[in-house]
């Protein structure tokens, strides 16, 4: 029986792969496990790949080095696959393509995404993107090197199975990706755990200088523009920091920011379960999923951490109060 996307790709010549800004595990390992599944089993279609600085945590990936960064402007593609991405400010270099090519198809899970392509396969129940992706690729076709990039997406959005978005079905696919002989353990450690010196120094910092809001129910760390001059780092570095803040005993929700320009923050946020923080970042043109979500906000960093926990704490009265 012919899968969901070897269905899709039915008479097609040309294929556009993206994801979003700022490209996370689940990102690049949906879009780069797709571009291997074209280039070993569909010979003939001619695929292109667009990430945007995908990290050198993720070069274990085969082909990640063929990834573009700059938008090809006089190519008009048959399909645009898009990947993880649930807004169209979001695509990035390659959203000129939604306009272009003849037919889109967007696989995604975030509870956020309205249908952004003109055919959708949105899934807001599963681990990750690379899961719904799974679940449209034939298994017989999954080689070692997919099954390497699709694991690689499991695992960062499920911080290696931690998460609560982890199901019974997220176990099931992780161990028939594993069956096909990847490295399974060098590949968690590598991408996920490992950090450098200066990305340890910062998360330091953060937790270090972070504050205790709501009764203790609200974490709050933020990083400026300065401070990640001084230790080198930029945004890809800074990953981990709010799930390691969330980790704080008796907090609710942890909330991270670092500056991106003047008087403007990318936010990230975490829930125990209590809070919607997707609801919030929606509000705030973010998104994400109901214990994960983030935004870019305007403003000082005291006027975004006020909006933000005024809805936090707005969402805990609720709880309290139904309870």
């Amino acid at each position: 029986m012919k899968s969901k996307m070897d269905a899709i790709l039915q008479g097609v010549s040309t294929v556009a792969i993206a994801g979003h800004q700022r490209p996370d595990g689940d990102c690049v390992g949906s879009c780069m496990g797709m571009y291997l599944y074209l280039k070993e089993n569909y010979p003939t279609i001619q695929a292109d790949v667009y990430l945007e600085g995908a990290e050198d945590v993720f070069s274990h990936i085969p082909n990640l080095d063929q990834a573009k960064s700059v938008w090809q402007e006089d190519r008009i593609y048959d399909l645009l696959l898009l990947f993880d991405v649930s807004s169209v400010d979001r695509i990035g270099v390659a959203g000129k393509a939604l306009e272009t090519a003849k037919h889109s198809f967007c696989v995604d899970h975030h509870i956020t995404n309205s249908g952004i392509a003109k055919e959708n396969h949105v899934v807001p129940q599963a681990s990750s993107t690379c899961e719904v992706l799974y679940e449209l690729l034939d298994e017989e076709k999954i080689t070692k090197g997919i099954a390497g990039a699709l694991y690689t997406g499991i695992i960062h959005d499920t911080g290696v199975f931690q998460h609560s978005c982890t199901g019974t079905r997220t176990m099931e696919i992780a161990g028939k990706l594993m069956n096909t002989g990847i490295d399974f353990t060098k590949i968690i450690q590598d991408s996920f755990y490992t950090k450098t010196y200066a990305q340890n120094q910062i998360m330091g910092r953060t937790i270090m200088e972070s504050i205790m809001l709501l009764h203790g129910k609200c974490i709050v760390g933020y990083v400026k523009q300065k401070d990640m001059k001084f230790y080198g780092v930029t945004g890809k570095d800074l990953g981990g920091i709010v799930s390691q803040l969330r980790n704080t005993k008796g907090v609710e929700v942890a909330i991270f920011l670092y500056e991106t320009g003047v008087q403007e923050y990318k936010v990230s946020m975490r829930s125990s379960g209590t809070v919607n923080v997707a609801k919030i970042a929606s509000y705030f043109g973010g998104g994400g999923h109901v214990l994960a979500a983030g935004c870019t906000m305007q403003g000082s960093v005291y006027d975004v951490i006020n909006s933000l926990t005024y809805d936090i704490e707005k969402q805990l009265q609720e709880c309290e109060n139904a309870d």
